[in-house]
């Protein structure tokens, strides 16, 4: 394993953070702060509390989700498809780096500024609501798996998509839909019986039932379930990866 690559690729992307802060940092967080702020004053005066959970409490693990989804598929599909759309990425395929250690250096780069991000908001959310974190490490372990999970998916986007149009398609279409369908800001068991067994075919309800019992000690479904999903997820991810590498898809394009 080339380490020395892995970290080149690694630092270069976290760089591009660096130089566009307030893209890739400040814009993530007061666009989440604002979905804050306006549904837990409109909704959450009709709503006091879920589940014993104070409204504008029980929305916080679903908003970091939210952005740790769409950022994730965001940051790691730019990552690999920018150096495609201006041709640098022959200087990559050409020098002594492996598949696997370029995945290792943008994916991994993608999944730490996921992870920095969903740490801001929820440092900004306890500013304006009391947070309580029971289960601190399967907060950390959702975190991460759903952060390496979903910049795999966007390493594949950005290795799919042949325009910037493509990278928009997934994330705008499928993902934030499935997010706020998800039971980002309401509980599911809140749902008429016949869309609650609708719901549990959205993959991303077991993400956000999982991360929001790792809080409060609730949940829409059973953990076991959200740990199955994720890890499900992440291996699915892997498997494509592994099959782009082996037929070299879209690698020279």
């Amino acid at each position: 394993m080339n380490w020395r690559a892995v970290w080149a690729i690694y630092y270069f992307e976290m760089s591009r953070t660096g130089r566009t802060l307030l893209q890739s940092i400040v814009s993530p967080v007061i666009s989440t702060s604002l979905y804050f702020v306006v549904f837990g004053a409109a909704i959450g005066t009709r709503i006091s509390e879920i589940e014993g959970v104070s409204y504008g409490a029980f929305i916080v693990p679903g908003l970091i989700m939210l952005m740790l989804l769409t950022q994730s598929v965001a940051n790691a599909s730019f990552g690999i498809y920018f150096p495609k759309f201006t041709g640098t990425i022959f200087e990559l395929l050409s020098a002594p780096v492996s598949f696997y250690e370029a995945v290792l250096g943008y994916v991994g780069a993608a999944a730490t500024k996921s992870i920095v991000l969903g740490l801001i908001i929820l440092a900004t959310a306890g500013l304006f609501v009391p947070l309580e974190i029971q289960h601190p490490f399967w907060m950390i372990l959702f975190l991460v798996l759903t952060a390496v999970s979903f910049s795999l998916l966007g390493f594949i986007i950005g290795i799919w998509a042949d325009g910037f149009e493509k990278l928009q398609v997934v994330p705008l279409l499928i993902i934030t839909p499935l997010t706020f369908l998800g039971g980002t800001f309401y509980s599911i068991n809140m749902l008429p019986p016949v869309w609650q067994t609708v719901t549990l075919f959205n993959p991303v309800v077991y993400l956000i039932s999982g991360f929001r019992w790792s809080f409060y000690g609730i949940a829409d479904v059973n953990l076991a379930f959200s740990v199955a999903a994720i890890f499900g997820f992440l291996t699915i991810c892997l498997a494509i990866v592994a099959w782009i590498f082996k037929t070299g898809y879209r690698l020279k394009t």
